[in-house]
């Protein structure tokens, strides 16, 4: 009887969550496929900002390069795993013309710096502590994400969440071509 009492509290639990779900506006999906990006096709301003180890960072698209645009912080825990990855992956292969950029966001410098160091962090990284960048001009509004753009940066693909190598690397021969 006690089974019952929890299984019928289950599913109650859930058919309000959608309901409230619905009535506020959400969507609820049973798709694993995430969702087609908003920003595929979108031309991407061209932006300036400190580099995380001092200097400036300009977008590669201002200069003709193709770019892969990778959003990550120190704190978030998918890209503590996807960043070590990708880093090993550009220390080891070569990118051609594409250029490879870290975008750290809403992290606190000291933290970033320990991140990509502990990670053998080699690419470029941008420091975009206010999300400026990040949730300004791309309206990301979690990490990580990962972003191709062609040369005159026009969004050609966006991976939503931690990107494995073998699509990292698919995404950088797309934009060799």
């Amino acid at each position: 009887m006690m089974f019952v009492s929890l299984g019928l509290g289950a599913v109650i639990a859930i058919a309000l969550i959608t309901v409230v779900s619905v009535l506020t506006g959400g969507k609820v999906t049973n798709s694993n496929a995430p969702p087609k990006a908003a920003l595929d096709g979108t031309r991407i301003a061209s932006f300036s900002t400190s580099g995380l180890n001092g200097g400036l960072q300009r977008a590669p698209w201002s200069s003709g390069h193709p770019s892969v645009l990778v959003f990550f912080a120190s704190w978030c825990g998918p890209c503590q795993g996807e960043i070590p990855k990708l880093a090993k992956y550009v220390t080891t292969h070569s990118e051609g013309n594409v250029e490879v950029v870290g975008i750290d966001a809403g992290d606190q410098r000291g933290a970033a710096l320990a991140f990509t160091k502990k990670d053998h962090v080699t690419f470029r990284v941008a420091f975009d502590p206010n999300d400026t960048i990040t949730a300004g001009l791309f309206k990301f509004a979690a990490l990580p994400e990962t972003v191709f753009l062609n040369a005159k940066g026009v969004v050609q693909g966006v991976h939503v969440g931690a990107i494995g190598v073998t699509q990292f690397a698919a995404g950088i021969k797309s934009l060799e071509s």
